[in-house]
């Protein structure tokens, strides 16, 4: 049987060793992120978890309580709520990690490392506050007593999927911000009007059937929706619209996780290219 070449074994070894190290980095930077965040403030990590709930409790007095979309399910305090928890970590990552290359300027100049470990960073920094906001979501299915299933265990690959689409889009705006400094005002409006648009806190039933095949050309459109269909509207079909309902067959779900992979690649490509002149521009 043949053995593998020394060289071959150490090429391997440094591979590993290198990929430990960025890793450190990595951790190092988002934990670091997530500290800092909070630094200074009287009421620290809770602020993670009050800025989610104080918009869900305005927009449910409007929209729960006055125009009473309650009548349309009885989990619409819940389908709201984790409506505005996604969005919130999709809008933090975003604007955060666009941010990140030009505000690291000074660590880019000094050291040698992967220029994408720092938006990756930003992006894994906001994922723990996600975590957190996730807990609050679980108290309040607990609330509502509702049990979970096997299903449940697909939200695990629909929070990855949601990381990196996510992720993707950071990457881009990171290297056009980079470049021209408007691009954070541009998004900041974007992200208002995206909040809007996509169906927090209206169910999408609401969209004639054109606007449903648009928005669930969306990663997060068809994230959102298959979260509130696994844990929400397992036994409830007239609230349960997927991506397999609007495109006709479950090969449909296809269509928006594939701009995510598409997303996220591109964003991968194009901050890769542009990274060796960070240390110029920034």
């Amino acid at each position: 049987m043949a053995t593998p070449a020394p060289a071959e074994s150490g090429a391997h070894r440094a591979l590993w060793r290198r990929f430990r190290h960025n890793l450190r980095i990595l951790h190092v930077l988002a934990a670091m992120d997530f500290k800092l965040k909070y630094a200074g403030s009287a009421l620290g990590y809770v602020w993670s978890v009050v800025k989610p709930l104080a918009l869900f409790t305005m927009l449910y007095l409007v929209f729960g309580r006055i125009f009473d979309l309650r009548t349309i399910s009885a989990y619409y305090p819940l389908s709201l709520l984790i409506g505005i928890v996604l969005f919130t970590f999709f809008a933090e990552a975003t604007s955060l990690g666009m941010a990140s290359v030009v505000e690291r300027a000074e660590l880019i100049r000094k050291l040698s490392f992967p220029r994408l470990v720092i938006p990756t960073s930003r992006t894994v920094g906001v994922a723990i506050t996600f975590a957190v906001n996730v807990s609050v979501i679980a108290a309040f299915i607990a609330w509502n007593e509702i049990r979970p299933n096997w299903n449940w265990l697909l939200l695990a690959p629909l929070f990855v999927e949601l990381f990196l689409f996510t992720l993707g889009v950071t990457l881009i705006l990171a290297t056009l911000f980079v470049r021209l400094r408007d691009v954070g005002q541009i998004w900041e409006l974007f992200s208002q009007l995206l909040f809007y648009a996509t169906p927090i806190i209206y169910p999408i039933g609401f969209l004639p059937p054109w606007a449903r095949n648009i928005a669930f050309l969306s990663p997060f459109t068809q994230v959102l929706q298959d979260v509130r269909a696994i844990v929400l509207y397992q036994d409830l079909p007239e609230n349960r619209i997927t991506a397999a309902d609007v495109f006709e067959g479950y090969g449909g779900r296809l269509i928006p996780i594939g701009i995510a992979a598409v997303v996220f690649v591109v964003g991968v490509v194009v901050f890769r290219r542009a990274a060796p002149s960070f240390a110029e521009r920034v």
